[in-house]
């Protein structure tokens, strides 16, 4: 059987490596193309981009602000899980993140209790006023939408869309490692990846294998900042005002999208209520997933073990 051949281009974007594969019969220009539909969900809708639909919202925090179709297909996506997830999901989290200081204050104490609450008091997804009829928005007065937990995954969604108008059914998106979306035929029917365990990137917990699905993972990694010799991860449960002391989730769904805002949501959440929400999603989507708690146990949804492999020794 001849060896399928591929090429690949790495380009980085939203703070992150961005690697695109594809057989390499095909022309660089593709690159070329799902390159700039990412970089354009990076201009029109990051948070952090000075003039997108986001920053726009942020400066106006308290006004109705002109926003397009896909700022509110986003807010209703994030809108839902966050009730899904009674609170623990939160794109308003922003005041928390920059108290805990992993914006551009850094912090040398533990935040106050009154400090937190002062915070939580910015904090609430409920805030924001969608009108989906006159396209705009309002978020609550003080207010801070941030798109870190699911913009990355969006734009590799939208990049697969291409992919599929383009007949490209073997490819692979991987950005940053957290968020990995696989294409797979009947020639090329898997593809492999490595979960990194949290404690020691150089170790691998397990390797996964993936048919046309997507691979979202929330995890500290290197996201944390030091206060009296102890780590604090940059992942902020936005009901306790404190970051979870969990330390990987790893989902399987079929789109990135809704992966990366639900693996957000789950590493907030104890180990029973994940087995259980993890049951009520599959009534509705394909899901699988773990969630490693704070002492380092694993803990699986039924059907996720039947995707790692086993290798012979």
């Amino acid at each position: 059987m001849k060896r399928l051949m591929y090429k690949a281009r790495t380009e980085y974007l939203f703070h992150s490596h961005i690697k695109i594969k594809i057989p390499d019969n095909y022309e660089d220009k593709i690159f070329d193309e799902l390159f700039g539909i990412m970089e354009q969900v990076d201009k029109k809708y990051n948070s952090y981009s000075e003039f997108s639909y986001f920053d726009l919202i942020n400066k106006n925090a308290g006004k109705y602000t002109d926003v397009d179709s896909i700022t509110i297909e986003i807010l209703e996506a994030a809108r839902k899980y966050s009730d899904f997830f009674d609170g623990v999901y939160d794109i308003t989290v922003m005041p928390l993140i920059r108290l805990w200081g992993f914006y551009r204050e850094k912090r040398r104490t533990v935040p106050s209790l009154h400090e937190i609450e002062k915070a939580k008091k910015k904090t609430d997804y409920k805030n924001i006023e969608i009108d989906p009829v006159n396209l705009k928005v309002r978020s609550g007065s003080g207010q801070e939408i941030i798109t870190g937990s699911f913009l990355k995954a969006f734009a590799v969604d939208k990049a697969a869309v291409r992919l599929a108008e383009l007949g490209i059914d073997n490819a692979v998106i991987n950005a940053g490692g957290s968020s990995i979306r696989c294409f797979n035929n009947d020639i090329k029917k898997e593809w492999t990846i490595s979960v990194s365990d949290p404690d020691e990137s150089q170790r691998d917990l397990f390797d996964l294998k993936l048919q046309n699905k997507a691979y979202s993972t929330s995890a500290m990694g290197g996201s944390f900042v030091k206060i009296n010799n102890k780590k604090y991860g940059h992942i902020i449960n936005p009901v306790t005002g404190y970051p979870s002391e969990n330390k990987a989730v790893g989902l399987i769904t079929e789109e990135s999208f809704i992966g990366d805002i639900l693996s957000t949501g789950f590493f907030n959440c104890e180990p029973e209520r994940f087995l259980q929400l993890m049951k009520i999603l599959k009534r509705d989507m394909y899901i699988e997933g773990f969630l490693m708690d704070k002492a380092g146990k694993i803990h699986y949804s039924d059907g996720f073990e039947k995707h790692i492999i086993k290798y012979e020794i």
